[in-house]
C-alpha cells in the first residue's frame, strides 16, 4: 500500500515563476549556478546553492553557506515571490519539451514507507551527499526539491489527469532550455479522497531520480520523530509510460596501451562490428563506438546477452563486465578518473567534441535503459550501475516546497 497525502505547497507567484523556478542544484556547478543567476536576485539558486553569494572558494558544505540558503529562503517567502497556499492539496506538473510530455502527480509521501521498502530504490546513495540535504532540510526546515517517484500507469488516474488538464494552470511558463512548466492546484474533496484511494492500492512506488533527497528526508524524519510534517517528504510522481530516459554515455581518456586496430580486435571477440555505424544505437544490446573521428556499431553477441539476471543483462553491466575491466583496465567506475560520464541530453556532439579535442580516446553511445528493467530491478532489491540512467526534463527546484 502506498500513501499519499496531499499538503499545503509553498509556490511561487505566478508572474515571477520564470525568473524563480531553476534546475535542480546537483546538475550544475557552483561556477555555471553563479553564471545563471547573476542579475537575478529571484533565482531559486540562491535558495539551492547559496555559495553563490559567498566569496568564491567558499566551502560548499560550510555552515556560512546553509545560513546563507536559509537566509535567501526567508526572503523569497517575506517578499512574496513565494507563497503557501492556506490549505492541503494535491498538485499536476507537466513539463513539455519538443514531442515528450510527462504529467506527474505532487505530493508528499511516507518516510516510512521509504525506509520499508514499499517505495522502492535501485542505486546506492553516498553519505556526505545524504549529509549535504539533511543540513539543507534542517536550515530551511522545509523540502525544496522534489525527488521523482514513477507509478505503474493506472487508467483511471490518467481520465482524471486528462480532466484536470482542460482546466487552465495556476502556473505556466518556459525556460530559457525550451521546457515549459505548467501546474494545477487540486483542491477539491473528491478528487483528492479518489487519488489517495488509488495510490493506496498500488504495492510499490520506484524512485526514478532523487535517491539521495529521499534518504535525508528519511534521516531527518527519524531524528525528529515524526513531528510536524517531517514524517512525508516531497515528490511528483508520473505513471511509468510517460517518463523519458536518456542514455548515460561514457568517454575513455585512453585505449590502456591498445592501438586502434588492436581495441577493435578484441571488441570483435565479444561485438559483431559494423564499421559503418551510426552514432546513436538503435536497440537494447547495441552499442556505438566514437573512435579516429568515425562510428562503429558494435552489437553484443548473442552468448554474453542471454542472462537471467536482470542487472546483468543491462547493457552497462555487459560494457564493464566485459569491455572497460578486461579490456580497459577500469576495475571501479565510480573511482577511475580515466572514465566521465556525459547525460544524454547533452547528446552526440558533445562525445565528437570531448574526443576530437583530443581530451578523450573514444566514446561509447549507449541505448537507454528501459523504465521496465528498472522497476523489474528495484522489485528484486537489485542496485543499478552507477549512471545507468539519465532522467530528461529535470525537475525545477522552487516549482514546489513542503515546509516541515
Amino acid at each position: 500500500m502506498a500513501t499519499i497525502k496531499p499538503f499545503a505547497a509553498l509556490r511561487p507567484d505566478p508572474a515571477r515563476a520564470d525568473r524563480i523556478c531553476e534546475l535542480p542544484y546537483d546538475v550544475m556547478s557552483t561556477e555555471e549556478a553563479r553564471e545563471i543567476a547573476s542579475g537575478n536576485p529571484l533565482s531559486f539558486l540562491h535558495v539551492s546553492k547559496p555559495e553563490i553569494d559567498l566569496a568564491p572558494g567558499t566551502d560548499p558544505h560550510s555552515e556560512a553557506v546553509y545560513k546563507q540558503g536559509r537566509i535567501n529562503f526567508q526572503k523569497l517567502v517575506s517578499t512574496g515571490a513565494l507563497r503557501q497556499d492556506d490549505r492541503e492539496c494535491f498538485y499536476l506538473y507537466r513539463q513539455h519539451v519538443g514531442s515528450h510530455t510527462q504529467t506527474g502527480l505532487v505530493a508528499v509521501v511516507s518516510c516510512a514507507e521509504y525506509r520499508d521498502g514499499i517505495i522502492r530504490k535501485h542505486e546506492f546513495t553516498r553519505p556526505d551527499k545524504e549529509d549535504d540535504r539533511v543540513r539543507h532540510i534542517e536550515a530551511l526546515n522545509s523540502q525544496t526539491g522534489p525527488a521523482f517517484l514513477i507509478y505503474p500507469k493506472q487508467k483511471a488516474i490518467d481520465d482524471l489527469v486528462t480532466g484536470i488538464l482542460t482546466e487552465p494552470p495556476a502556473v505556466d511558463f518556459t525556460a530559457a532550455d525550451g521546457v515549459r512548466h505548467s501546474a494545477w492546484v487540486i483542491a477539491e474533496a473528491d478528487r483528492i479522497q479518489f487519488l489517495e484511494g488509488a495510490f493506496r492500492r498500488m504495492p510499490n512506488l520506484y524512485i526514478a531520480d532523487g535517491h539521495h533527497r529521499s534518504a535525508a528526508a528519511a534521516r531527518v524524519s527519524q531524528d525528529r520523530q515524526g513531528t510536524g510534517h517531517s514524517a512525508y517528504y516531497l515528490n511528483v510522481i508520473f505513471p511509468h509510460d510517460q517518463v523519458r530516459i536518456l542514455p548515460y554515455n561514457r568517454v575513455l581518456s585512453d585505449l590502456n596501451g591498445l592501438s586502434p586496430a588492436s581495441l577493435i580486435e578484441r571488441l570483435g571477440r565479444v561485438f559483431h562490428i559494423l564499421p559503418e555505424g551510426n552514432a546513436t544505437p538503435a536497440s537494447k544490446h547495441e552499442i556505438a563506438l566514437y573512435l579516429g573521428g568515425r562510428w562503429v556499431t558494435l552489437q553484443f553477441l548473442r552468448q554474453f546477452t542471454e542472462i537471467a539476471d536482470p542487472i546483468e543483462r543491462l547493457d552497462v553491466t555487459l560494457l564493464q563486465t566485459h569491455i572497460l575491466a578486461p579490456i580497459f583496465g577500469i576495475d571501479n567506475p565510480r573511482t577511475s578518473k580515466r572514465i566521465n560520464f556525459v547525460g544524454g541530453i547533452r547528446g552526440i556532439p558533445e562525445l565528437e567534441r570531448l574526443v576530437n579535442s583530443g581530451d578523450y580516446a573514444c566514446a561509447f553511445s549507449m541505448f537507454p535503459t528501459g523504465v521496465e528493467e528498472l522497476m523489474q530491478i528495484a522489485d528484486a532489491g537489485g542496485i543499478m550501475p552507477p549512471k545507468s540512467t539519465w532522467f530528461e526534463p529535470k525537475l525545477r527546484d522552487g516549482m514546489f516546497c513542503h515546509l516541515l
